[in-house]
């Protein structure tokens, strides 16, 4: 028989990242999923990232501690900055960051420490906030780094990080996932969740979620407060 792969995968409790764990597992690997109590705003996303790996058959689920809120620079790390409640020009203020740099050399050091040579994140490039950590380039460039600063890289074990959506408009993606099975009511994609997880359905990620359901002809079943 030949040995499952392994894999690490980034799942923060949103929509993309719920759709991207079930396609690394419909491709045949044996699942690690990684999630951050990052400092943010609400945990609200932990709670629906246990959720989303609960319903889904994976090896491990690791929460790591880093909290970017004493570096803040971020609405989503600093309470003291207001999340918009409409899309702006430019990087938003929703851009933690380095997050996903950080977010991806933790998932890479879990890799090697498990002997994998896969790592999968949701990033997306069509429908998303023009954070610069969700470019094609941004992951290509990652990835040779990831080769060249670890032992596994060196010893010919070459690590591949998989961005499945990065190409696709979030009604597409909403489609894969409901072909794979993923059930979207145990996600959250909120910026501003309240204390029941509910979801504000004002912020730019609300806003680009909602659009994806209706796009997909899909029925939303957001809780919004």
């Amino acid at each position: 028989m030949t040995k499952q792969k392994k894999a690490v995968v980034l799942v923060s409790g949103g929509l993309d990242s719920a759709t991207t764990l079930a396609i690394a597992l419909d491709k045949g690997f044996a699942c690690y999923a990684l999630s951050f109590r990052y400092g943010q705003r609400h945990v609200a996303e932990l709670g629906a990232a246990d959720r989303v790996v609960n319903a889904q058959v994976v090896v491990e689920h690791k929460v790591l501690k880093i909290d970017l809120g004493d570096i803040g620079g971020s609405a989503l790390t600093d309470n003291r900055i207001d999340v918009p409640d409409h899309a702006s020009e430019g990087i938003p203020v929703t851009y933690v960051p380095a997050r996903n740099t950080i977010f991806l050399s933790m998932a890479l050091a879990w890799a090697e420490v498990i002997d994998a040579q896969d790592i999968f994140l949701g990033i997306n490039a069509v429908d998303y906030s023009g954070y610069p950590d969700c470019r094609p380039e941004y992951i290509k460039a990652f990835e040779q780094m990831a080769n060249l600063a670890t032992k596994a890289g060196v010893e010919g074990k070459s690590m591949t990080i998989h961005a499945p959506l990065i190409d696709m408009g979030k009604s597409d993606i909403i489609l894969a996932g409901v072909k794979l099975g993923v059930d979207y009511s145990q996600t959250i994609s909120c910026y501003s969740a309240d204390e029941q997880g509910k979801a504000c359905g004002v912020c730019d990620s609300c806003r680009l979620r909602r659009e994806g359901f209706l796009a997909a002809k899909v029925t939303d079943p957001t809780f919004y407060s």
